[in-house]
């Protein structure tokens, strides 16, 4: 079932109970979702779209548009089936916020329905979550693997994790790249090995059947297909 609306930021219409948040933004029918922490976190309050107004945000959509994921990065990037949102979309202030300057996780908990609402209603078929804690979250909630898979980001950097109706590829948070750096520019960053482990990962993938789909329409009345995963 595809999703009929032209809305790029929030097409869902989602409203928490908080003052300032980042809502979803992408294409609501996409094939790939981003999922981040919390807009403290990568951002996001002025523009009013994940991952933007950092410079870690900045390498990692740079990464997103060299993996042919996004068509432009910038503070509007133009989305190529592809979705981007936070586990926790409200910025933490007041009750939200904990002792060590991250949402509560009774905070987390609340915002827990907008989150899973919004991947079941994208139903991408692969989910791309952004640092440890969305990692974490989603190989509990979405996998039968987080029992036996050890959050260690280095290792699932760009690792495909199969999970019930999707395929989970882990990236390191951008905040934590590695760079390479050029000493004919006075040591400005050159590079990130981090990044191009992504992109090669994400080239890999969309070169093989990500979607994972069969078509059962054989099986029923009429000629059109039924795709299931």
């Amino acid at each position: 079932m595809k999703n009929v609306t032209d809305r790029v930021s929030n097409p869902f219409g989602l409203s928490p109970d908080c003052d300032r948040f980042v809502p979803g933004y992408g294409d609501a029918n996409a094939d790939f979702h981003v999922i981040g922490d919390h807009p403290g976190v990568h951002g996001g309050l002025r523009t009013g779209v994940p991952f933007t107004g950092s410079a870690a945000g900045e390498r990692f959509l740079d990464a997103l548009v060299r993996a042919g994921l996004l068509e432009t990065a910038g503070d509007e990037p133009a989305v190529d089936s592809t979705y981007l949102s936070y586990l926790h979309m409200c910025e933490a202030t007041g009750d939200r916020l904990g002792p060590d300057g991250t949402p509560t996780r009774a905070s987390y908990d609340d915002m827990e329905r907008f989150f899973d609402a919004e991947v079941r209603a994208i139903a991408a078929h692969v989910l791309l979550p952004v640092g440890e804690r969305a990692t974490r979250h989603v190989l509990e909630q979405y996998t039968a693997q987080a029992h036996k898979t050890s959050i260690r980001m280095d290792d699932l950097h760009g690792r495909e994790i199969r999970g019930s109706g999707w395929l989970v590829l882990p990236i390191k948070d951008p905040a934590e790249w590695t760079e390479t750096r050029d000493p004919t520019d006075g040591g400005d960053a050159a590079g990130s090995p981090d990044g191009d482990r992504l992109v090669d990962a994400l080239a890999t993938l969309r070169a093989t059947d990500y979607r994972r789909e069969s078509d059962l329409g054989r099986f029923i009345a009429g000629s059109d297909p039924y795709l299931v995963r």
